[in-house]
C-alpha cells in the first residue's frame, strides 16, 4: 500500500522500512494485507451533444433526469452513436468512481459487489465498464445477470444545459446471497451510496446492502454511506437520520446533501448537526472547499498552528491537528473540525464536476486503511497506542482529500487513471508542509 497524502517529514510507512539488524535478530510477523469493500449499481456514463429536437423525439424534458426503459434506451444509443454525437464514455456508479479511485491511489485491492452482464460483447457497455476499471479493483465476486447493467445518459444541449435519461437495466437486481461474508469482515470499510436504499419491482439490491452492513457491524467494519442526491434525501429525511445513526460510523455528502438531511445551509453546520448521528463527516462545499469533523479524545486533542477561522462555530479549527477517533473510543469526546479552500483556487478550468465528491472520499478511505495496515503490520507503533479512526489528522485528512477532488475536476472522467505525482508540477510544495 501507497502512504497516503505527500509528506515532508519521516513517517515509519511504508512498514517495510524497518532496522535492518533488527530484521535479522527477530522473526519477522508476516505481511498482513487490507482491502475496502463497496456495493454499487454498476452503470456506464454517457456523454453526448445533441439538439432540442431529439431530446423532444424521446420525451425527454430538457433539463431534468428522466427513467427511460431499455428499448429506448438502446435506440438512443445507436442514434448517437451512427451520428457520431458521442463524446465520452465513462463506467461511473458513485462506490465504483471510489473504490476505483481508492485502488489508484494506495495501489492496492479493493473489491466490488454489485451485477455484472453474463454475455458481454466487445464494445458493449460491459466492456466499458471493465475496461475503465482498475485491474486492483476484484470485480470476482460480481453477480451476472442476463441483460445490460445501468446506463446514464447526459445530453447536452447547445446552450449547456444538461439533461439526464437513465435506464435501470439490471443494476438492481444484485441479491444477498451475493454479498461474500467474509470479504465484508474482513474488510477496512465498507462503502455503500444512499441510492442502494430505493429499490422497486421486486429488485433486491437493499436487502444485499442490509444484510452487507450487518456482517459489517458484528465485525466492527467501518460503514461509509455517501449520500448521493438531495432530492433521495429530502423525501424523508428522518429516516435518513434514523438509519446513520443505526449503521453508519462515516458519512460523505455535498452541502445541499447535507441541507436536505440536517436543514442547516451552511456546510459547517450541517456537519456538527450530522456529528449527533456518526462518528465522522466529510462535507464537499464547492467553492468553498471542503470541511472533514468528528471526535477525538480530550486528552489526545492537538492545536492547530494555522490561523484560526471564523464561521457558524467561532475558531473551529483549533484542533484539526488531532486524529479522528470513534465517539465510543474516548473517554471525554470532544468535536473536532477542518476545513480548506480548493487547492490552488481549483483548476484553470473545471472540466467535470462529476465524480469530484468520489474522489475526496476515496483520499479519505485510503488514511483509514493504511491506518488499519499499520496497526496489523508494526502493532507496537506508538501511533496506536490510542485506537484512531484514521492514520492522519483531520487538517492532512482535508488536504488530501482536497487534492484528489482538484486532481478529478481537471479531467473528463470521474475515475483517476493514474495516482498523484510524486513531486508537484507546480511545485507548490508549501501545500503539504503547512
Amino acid at each position: 500500500m501507497k502512504f497516503p497524502g505527500q509528506r515532508k517529514s519521516k513517517h515509519y510507512f511504508p512498514v517495510k522500512n524497518k532496522d535492518p539488524l533488527l530484521a535479522q535478530l527477530t522473526q519477522q510477523p508476516q505481511h498482513v494485507s487490507t482491502h475496502i469493500s463497496g456495493i454499487d449499481q454498476t452503470l456506464v456514463d454517457i456523454e453526448a451533444k445533441v439538439g432540442d429536437e431529439l431530446l423532444q423525439r424521446y420525451g425527454l424534458p430538457k433539463g431534468n433526469s428522466t427513467l427511460i426503459d431499455d428499448d429506448k434506451a438502446h435506440q438512443l444509443y445507436n442514434e448517437l452513436k451512427d451520428n457520431r454525437l458521442v463524446s465520452d464514455e465513462f463506467a461511473g456508479g458513485t462506490i465504483g468512481n471510489t473504490v476505483h479511485n481508492y485502488s489508484i491511489l494506495a495501489d492496492d485491492r479493493s473489491v466490488l459487489f454489485g451485477v455484472m452482464s453474463n454475455n458481454i460483447a466487445v464494445g458493449s457497455y460491459a466492456y466499458r465498464y471493465l475496461c475503465n476499471t482498475s485491474s486492483k479493483v476484484d470485480l470476482n465476486f460480481l453477480q451476472p445477470v442476463d441483460g445490460p447493467i445501468g446506463r446514464c445518459f447526459t445530453l447536452i444541449s447547445e446552450c449547456g444545459e444538461r439533461t439526464f435519461a437513465i435506464s435501470k437495466g439490471s443494476m438492481d437486481k444484485l441479491t444477498p446471497a451475493y454479498i461474500d461474508e467474509k470479504i465484508v469482515k474482513t474488510s477496512s470499510a465498507l462503502v455503500l451510496t444512499a441510492y442502494l436504499m430505493r429499490a422497486s419491482g421486486g429488485d433486491q439490491i437493499t436487502a444485499a446492502a442490509l444484510k452487507a452492513i450487518e456482517y459489517a457491524k458484528a465485525a466492527d467494519v467501518p460503514v461509509v454511506l455517501t449520500l448521493g442526491t438531495r432530492f433521495l434525501i429530502e423525501e424523508d429525511p428522518q429516516w435518513w437520520r434514523d438509519f446513520i445513526k443505526d449503521n453508519v460510523s462515516i458519512l460523505a455528502m455535498n452541502e445541499d446533501e447535507g441541507e436536505a438531511l440536517t436543514g442547516f445551509k451552511d456546510p459547517l453546520s450541517a456537519s456538527e448537526a450530522a456529528l449527533e448521528w456518526c462518528d465522522m463527516v466529510l462535507t464537499t462545499a464547492g467553492p468553498l472547499g471542503l470541511y472533514t469533523a468528528g471526535y477525538t479524545d480530550d486528552s489526545e486533542k492537538r492545536e492547530t498552528s494555522h490561523a484560526l477561522l471564523p464561521g457558524a462555530i467561532p475558531e473551529f479549527n483549533r484542533y484539526e491537528f488531532s486524529r479522528p477517533k470513534r465517539r465510543r473510543d474516548c473517554d471525554e469526546p470532544i468535536k473536532v473540525y477542518a476545513h480548506i479552500s480548493p487547492y490552488m483556487g481549483g483548476p484553470e478550468k473545471i472540466r467535470n464536476t462529476n465524480g469530484a465528491g468520489d474522489g475526496a472520499l476515496s483520499a479519505l478511505l485510503h488514511d483509514l486503511a493504511s491506518n488499519d495496515y499499520h496497526r496489523s503490520n508494526v502493532p507496537g507503533s506508538s501511533k496506536h497506542k490510542n485506537d484512531g479512526l484514521c492514520y492522519s489528522s483531520f487538517s492532512q485528512i482535508c488536504k488530501y482529500a482536497n487534492r484528489v477532488a482538484f486532481e478529478v475536476l481537471a479531467q473528463h472522467s470521474p475515475r483517476l487513471s493514474r495516482g498523484l505525482p510524486e513531486r508537484e508540477d507546480s511545485l507548490e510544495e508549501s501545500y503539504w508542509e503547512r
